[in-house]
């Protein structure tokens, strides 16, 4: 299936999601919303995709949202409109919640999603990437809480997500100046994992990353990945009791099995994919 927005591929169980307009500086467009959590939908679900990548063409990662959509598009129902101003106001905040699940699609996913960021990160970009699992950068990554600069608050994640990342004092310098933020210095406040000479680097090293998790036990990995997110939002009490409760249903002693039998054997393990999820009943 072709999408305006994205370029998408699977290889070796990792599933590579390209933004694909460079001459734009793979800015948001409406298509966008409605595109990337169907991708990233659709890769959790299948059970084959073991973890996502996401990445772009050109110069720059993301400009954030294309300034178009406000000025001469409505189709993701961000215009004023007319009539009452109640259902106008309720139209907007319905449509907010909209656009923030596309990027909470990479929290819900069952497989680790990574972003590969350079040049510019602004505005709608850092929302997107705060929702990943890791970030990684080349030395041309640059980010900014852009939308102080147009005289609005960022309404898509970064003010929930980032905060619970690096530490608050930065968030909030960044979110009230709105000025760029380098990555030595992201990497120095863990927002990035690591920083990269160069784009062809930072793509080959987050794909390594990526294969190798590809290889351990993917219900190992979901099971990670959702007890880290639920800890993050709840105590460390509420935490260990969720963690208990998910390994005594879904700890699975076959994959403990393959883990040390290949280690003995000297092989790689192998082990089943996640199964499908169906749609609907």
């Amino acid at each position: 299936m072709g999408y305006e927005c994205f370029d998408v591929d699977v290889t070796d169980k990792v599933g590579h999601i390209r933004m694909n307009r460079p001459e734009k500086s793979n800015s948001m467009i409406a298509a966008f919303w409605r595109e990337l959590p169907e991708i990233v939908d659709g890769f959790s679900a299948s059970g084959s995709v073991r973890a996502i990548v996401l990445s772009s063409e050109g110069r720059h990662f993301c400009s954030g949202m294309d300034l178009e959509v406000f000025a001469n598009d409505d189709s993701i129902g961000l215009q004023a409109g007319s009539g009452h101003r109640s259902r106008r106001n309720e139209r907007f905040r319905s449509m907010a919640m909209k656009l923030q699940d596309t990027f909470t699609a990479l929290e819900r996913s069952r497989v680790p999603v990574l972003c590969a960021i350079q040049g510019a990160c602004v505005g709608g970009g850092i929302d997107l990437v705060s929702a990943a699992d890791m970030r990684y950068a080349d030395e041309s990554a640059f980010f900014s809480i852009a939308e102080i600069n147009i005289g609005m608050t960022a309404d898509v994640g970064t003010l929930q997500r980032m905060p619970k990342l690096v530490p608050e004092g930065i968030v909030r310098e960044l979110a009230y100046t709105g000025r760029r933020w380098t990555a030595s210095e992201a990497r120095s406040a863990g927002f990035v994992n690591a920083v990269f000479p160069d784009q062809d680097a930072l793509l080959e090293g987050v794909m390594e990353v990526a294969r190798e998790i590809a290889t351990k036990s993917p219900m190992a990995i979901w099971g990670t990945k959702q007890t880290m997110h639920y800890t993050r939002d709840h105590s460390v009490s509420d935490g260990l009791e969720f963690i208990a409760n998910w390994n005594a249903a879904m700890f699975d002693t076959d994959d403990m099995a393959e883990a040390f039998g290949a280690k003995m054997e000297k092989r790689e393990a192998d082990f089943p994919d996640l199964w499908p999820l169906s749609e609907g009943l």
